[in-house]
């Protein structure tokens, strides 16, 4: 008995094809089990254990004659009934295209069960011979025809007539054989027998019927047990031994040696019985489907031998047919016509059946031939190289295309082993995939797919991409070129990880490279270091000269670092003007020497990206160069590391720019600081924690006070007082900077015209930018309206113009200018502040409508000890004097400066020299003195009064 030993995939197969994998609710096992669950198991035991119990009985005569006829009779007509019950309840249960057959089984079942039913009556209750023809014997002849079809809807269904035709040919040979067998041991001497004694012809037909049914039935079992389903194949196989089981006993039931001694009850019942249980199990016990692959993967030989089994059938038959008739003539008995008739007709089937095979193979060689040709002319003619490999490595094929693909014939490396063409870096990768592969079950994983390096007739190597099948313990390679592909990839992976202008690392594979240096074996080594670089300077080159001449300069920059850096370092551009490099550790543990080996690496890279730039033949530049240096520490992440250099590289910048900083963890707390000012800076104007202070502009001549220049300052919560240039480079917050800028020229203007309401008329000047002047948050009508709500006289207001350069991209001097004639119509003065900076003050002087020029702090601090200075400063107050401005000097801080810009013919000046920035009660009682004492000479008409100070009046500094 076969029964669920069966491999089942863990999906359930559909009700579609007769299988309920799931069996009674219970989970199907997973791929790759065998045999039945523990349900299944017990039910095989209680099954063995019921049938071999009434074996046991039947064996020993049940202990009474009474007993013995019960169970043969009704014990019989029991067990037929629970196969008829089980294969109803089952088919009523499934659908599917075998539900037909369990119906028949059902059936063929309940007529044996009714026959040993009516059999019991006569015998137990009515307690006489059972009479010949009988109710009983109806019920047995209707046995076989419904098995017979039943079987039938089992069996795998031809497709042709010729196969249908085949089929009958082999039911009849095999059962024309039994037949002529059968007749010649048996079956003719009962006839005889029978009509001797003078029977009547129903009773000898039906003597006859049983055999005869037995032999049709014995023959479709023969001849369907080679054409089983590979649907549920367990139930199949169960079913036909139950009946093969059933029909042995009615073979032996039939012969006359047992006939004449049995009785019900006796140990030929215990066949019956078992195989109406064992019917009664069959559609149950195997619920599992059989994979035809997997099948065969693991029996390669089972069907081979199936078919060989199958196709020798016929022959058997006739075989079988040739011994029946050879008996006859060894007995020396005359040979039957039944004999010589049945066995004409099976000589005639089995030379029928030959011919029809003979043309289905003509037929099919003819098929496989035009398949070969098409197959043969696929292979030939693909792109593809297509090779099989013998287990042992050797190449037994391979197509034509490798000539194209190669560039090498198929007959030279047909013979040759498959290593000897493939890359030796690759041969470990492969031999290992391979074997993985051919350890799988094909089932699971019927292909793979292998990516390496063949060598090519002309000395190259090809990236060759393989899928892989299993053939007769060999390989199948279906080979293609995809050097081209593998390519292509590393031209995208390399344009994804590089910079496109200068070809250097961008900044993800600049972290992915230090992520990788501060793990592994470098993971302790300290000596690990990041620098950070910023050009400076690099954003002039782009205004002057084009963002051309820039990209031109970023490519010798990247080329002059990566020249510089280790063959293990990485230099790395990150965006802009910034770049990167990794200095990899040498594993000194010195931390102050190695610290010292980077910094003047750093250096060096400083100088030479400070060389000078040759743009084209006319144009040559300078840039200087920011760096930040970071060391590695233990433990930290590569994010960390890049953030320490960038906060190094910033620290350098703000220190003076052109110069190397190394990381120190303070950097860290100050942006934090920073952070923090920026975060309460949102919130000071609002919370009241601004406050104005003013610094007395002076007429040099006179000692009084000509103007007063309006400054913000930023006490804090904590205390701490704040310049505009400390507090707004804690902040790029563009919003809160013209918020503030609004604050200062409405607070600037509503005190002026406070003073001016008490008599103190002095004008007040702002510091304003040229792009906040034609900002849109400061509408052209604003400063009227704010002139005019306020009632400030004409004249009193003065806007210091700042970042006034005509090539800044961001200013539009057309509406500069016509923005400043505008408020010149107000009464509002103009002063040009940075004067003396550069060519962008010049070339404003030139362009807009300008009242006063402002020096800049730079020329007015070396102006005493320059001679150089004094010269410029000279000519600058010469144009002032010549286009009728007045001149103010900004940082005017002891009286050696004040005597040498009067001597210079510059008018007035600001700064520690007089006063620094004073709160409104101060600056009001200075007002009222209006004067202060100057140096030299010139002495002041009120008398010897005591300067005032700044660092009497407030402890600010000057800005």
């Amino acid at each position: 008995m076969s029964t669920p030993g069966a491999l089942v995939r863990n999906r359930p197969v559909s009700e579609g094809a007769g299988v309920h994998s799931a069996g009674l609710g219970r989970p199907a096992p997973g791929p790759g089990r065998q045999g039945p669950g523990v349900g299944g198991v017990l039910t095989q035991i209680g099954l063995g254990l019921v049938c071999g119990g009434y074996a046991t009985g039947a064996a020993l005569g049940w202990g009474s004659e009474e007993l013995a006829l019960v169970m043969g009779d009704f014990g019989l007509s029991a067990a037929a009934l629970a196969a008829a019950v089980s294969c109803f309840l089952y088919a009523r249960g499934h659908r599917g295209s075998f539900r037909p057959a369990w119906l028949l089984f059902a059936f063929s079942s309940f007529m044996a069960s009714a026959g040993n039913a009516v059999w019991g009556w006569y015998e137990v209750v009515l307690a006489r011979e059972v009479p010949t023809p009988s109710l009983a014997d109806l019920c047995f002849l209707l046995f076989a025809p419904p098995a017979i079809v039943g079987l039938l809807v089992l069996a795998k269904k031809p497709v042709t007539r010729a196969g249908w035709v085949c089929l009958a040919l082999d039911a009849w040979l095999i059962g024309g054989s039994l037949l002529t067998l059968s007749w010649s041991l048996a079956l003719a001497h009962t006839a005889r027998v029978e009509v001797a004694e003078g029977e009547s012809v129903a009773r000898s037909a039906l003597s006859l019927a049983y055999p005869l049914l037995d032999i049709v039935l014995v023959s479709m079992v023969l001849a369907l047990h080679f054409r089983r389903s590979h649907i549920n194949r367990s139930a199949i196989n169960t079913a036909i031994a139950a009946l093969a089981l059933t029909v042995l006993c009615d073979a032996l039931f039939t012969s006359p040696l047992l006939r004449e001694h049995y009785s019900s009850g006796q140990l030929l019942d215990a066949g019956w019985f078992a195989g109406s249980l064992l019917l009664a199990y069959a559609p149950w016990g195997a619920r599992r489907t059989v994979d035809p692959a997997a099948a065969r993967a693991r029996h390669p030989h089972s069907r081979p031998l199936a078919g060989s089994l199958a196709a020798l059938t016929p022959y058997l038959a006739a075989a079988v047919c040739t011994l029946g008739i050879l008996y006859n003539v060894v007995e020396g008995r005359r040979v039957d016509r039944v004999v010589v008739l049945t066995g004409c007709t099976v000589v005639l089937a089995l030379v029928l059946r030959q011919g029809i095979m003979l043309l289905d193979n003509i037929a099919l060689t003819h098929e496989l031939a035009q398949k070969e040709n098409h197959f043969r002319s696929l292979v030939q003619g693909s792109s593809d190289v297509i090779m099989i490999a013998a287990p042992t490595g050797i190449l037994r094929y391979v197509s034509p295309a490798a000539s194209g693909v190669y560039g090498r014939e198929a007959e030279d490396l047909i013979g040759s082993e498959l290593a000897s063409i493939i890359h030796p870096e690759d041969l470990g990768g492969v031999v290992h995939e391979v074997r993985r592969f051919l350890a799988a079950a094909p089932s699971e994983e019927p292909t793979t797919r292998i990516e390496c390096r063949f060598r090519s007739g002309r000395g190259e190597w090809l990236n060759v991409e393989s899928t892989v099948n299993r053939h007769q313990g060999g390989l199948i390679f279906n080979s293609r070129d995809v050097t081209e592909r593998v390519r292509l990839q590393a031209q995208l992976r390399h344009n994804a990880e590089h910079d496109p202008l200068t070809d250097l690392p961008n900044r993800a594979l600049f972290t992915e490279r230090v992520r990788g240096a501060l793990g592994g074996r470098r993971s302790s080594d300290p000596g690990t270091a990041v620098l950070f670089i910023d050009l400076d300077g690099f954003k002039g080159v782009n205004d002057r000269l084009g963002h051309q001449a820039g990209d031109e300069l970023l490519v010798q920059a990247a080329r002059r670092l990566q020249d510089s850096v280790r063959a293990g370092d990485t230099a790395a551009r990150l965006g802009g003007d910034e770049f990167a490099a990794l200095i990899l550790g040498d594993g000194n543990r010195d931390r102050a020497a190695r610290e010292c080996q980077v910094y003047e690496i750093a250096d060096r890279l400083r100088v030479t990206l400070s060389q000078p730039y040759r743009i084209d033949a006319a144009n040559e530049v300078r840039v200087a160069a920011s760096i930040g240096v970071a060391f590695a520490e233990p433990g930290i992440s590569a994010g960390d590391l890049l953030r320490n250099a960038d906060l190094a590289m910033y620290r350098a910048k703000a220190a003076g720019k052109d110069r190397v900083e190394l990381y120190a963890p303070q950097m860290q707390a100050e942006i934090v600081r920073r952070t923090e000012l920026a975060a309460r800076l949102r919130t000071a104007l609002h919370d009241g924690e601004f406050a104005l202070l003013h610094q007395p502009v002076v007429d040099l001549s006179t000692g009084r006070i000509s103007a007063v220049a309006a400054q913000a300052r930023w006490r804090s919560a904590q205390g701490i007082l704040f310049t505009p240039a400390e507090f707004l480079r804690v902040t790029d917050d563009s919003e809160r900077i013209a918020e503030l800028g609004r604050w200062l020229l409405e607070e600037a203007v509503e005190q002026a015209a406070e003073r001016a309401g008490i008599g103190h008329r002095t004008p007040v000047t702002i510091r304003l930018s040229a792009r906040r002047l034609l900002d849109r948050s400061l509408p052209p009508g604003s400063i009227e309206s704010l002139l005019t709500r306020h009632g400030l006289p004409s004249g009193s207001l003065v806007i210091e113009l700042a970042e006034s350069d005509p090539r800044d991209p961001r200013v539009n001097f057309d509406e500069l200018e016509q923005r400043l004639a505008a408020l010149r119509r107000l009464g509002v003065k103009i002063a040009l502040d940075g004067f003396g900076s550069g060519h962008a003050a010049i070339s404003a002087l030139r362009r807009l409508p300008v009242d006063i020029l402002k020096l800049d702090r730079g020329l007015v601090e070396g102006v005493v000890e320059s001679a150089r200075l004094r010269k410029i400063t000279s000519g600058l107050l010469r144009i002032a004097g010549d286009l009728g401005m007045q001149s103010v000097a900004d940082g005017v801080d002891v009286p050696e400066q004040v005597l040498a810009l009067r001597s210079m013919g510059c008018t007035h000046g600001q700064g520690m020299a007089f006063a620094g920035p004073l709160d409104e009660y101060r600056l009001r009682r200075a007002l009222v003195r209006d004067e202060y004492p100057l140096p030299g000479p010139v002495r002041v008409s009120a008398g010897n009064r005591p300067s005032i100070r700044s660092n009497n009046e407030t402890p600010v500094p000057p800005t």
